[in-house]
């Protein structure tokens, strides 16, 4: 038997309490010798419908605790993967929580909203189909969190309901499939398919076939972030076009 080294990278990786598709995602696309450690993230009301008020109260709360767990595993990087906790705020205070997270933890951060941003700008395209199971005015402030880095959203498409927080993990491949078809526009150049809880990297290769153009998720623009800044190899089990640009 072969055993992996476990010594090319520690990933810390901090999630929302209920989110139950980013760790299997994670452990899904991680380089082969590198470990991935999580922790859970509070700060909401699971009963609650998670509208903008909701998720930006997940990106205001005091992480300090799951810093702390996080930061005892002595991670190479740490990844924040809520996405609308921090598009809700806006792009200036994305940033800022990326370099509190570095300063406290001595690590790399990546935060799903910049990873996003990050792999469209890698890709070199500037006009996007965007589609996520959130809440109107989470979308609108997702389309403004894209516009404040030079990125035009041609077409927006919302699951058409309401979905709780267990709701938007529950969602199947074969659905974000066609909320993916629903977002796509003759000028858009890309699809990004947003929420760390969507079981959107399944669906990449499929939706990629069908349009022929890339497609950027949540939990894959964090993988691509990382292994950027790490130098990590690219290998089989990322999907997606961005990573042909490793």
């Amino acid at each position: 038997m072969i055993f992996e080294t476990r010594t090319r990278a520690k990933i810390g990786v901090l999630v929302p309490f209920t989110n139950t598709n980013l760790e299997a995602d994670m452990m899904l696309m991680r380089c082969p010798d590198t470990t991935v450690h999580f922790q859970r993230m509070g700060g909401y009301d699971v009963d609650e419908i998670p509208g903008s008020d909701q998720m930006a109260g997940l990106g205001a709360s005091d992480i300090s605790h799951d810093l702390k767990m996080i930061s005892g595993v002595r991670p190479d990087a740490v990844l924040y993967g809520c996405t609308s906790a921090t598009l809700t705020h806006g792009s200036s205070f994305d940033r800022k929580l990326a370099q509190d997270i570095r300063a406290a933890s001595g690590a790399v951060c990546i935060t799903a909203a910049g990873a996003l941003v990050g792999a469209i700008h890698a890709l070199g395209v500037s006009r996007v189909g965007f589609s996520s199971p959130y809440l109107g005015e989470i979308n609108t402030q997702a389309m403004d969190f894209l516009t404040q880095n030079r990125i035009a959203t041609v077409k927006c498409a919302d699951i058409g309901r309401e979905l709780g927080n267990y709701g938007q993990g529950e969602l199947t491949p074969d659905e974000v499939f066609d909320l993916a078809m629903q977002a796509d526009h003759p000028k858009a150049e890309a699809i990004i398919l947003s929420c760390t809880d969507m079981r959107a990297v399944e669906a990449i290769d499929r939706i990629e076939t069908a349009l022929d153009k890339p497609v950027v998720t949540s939990n894959q623009a964090m993988m691509f972030a990382l292994m950027r800044a790490l130098d990590l190899p690219r290998h089989r089990s990322v999907p997606g076009r961005v990573f042909d640009l490793l």
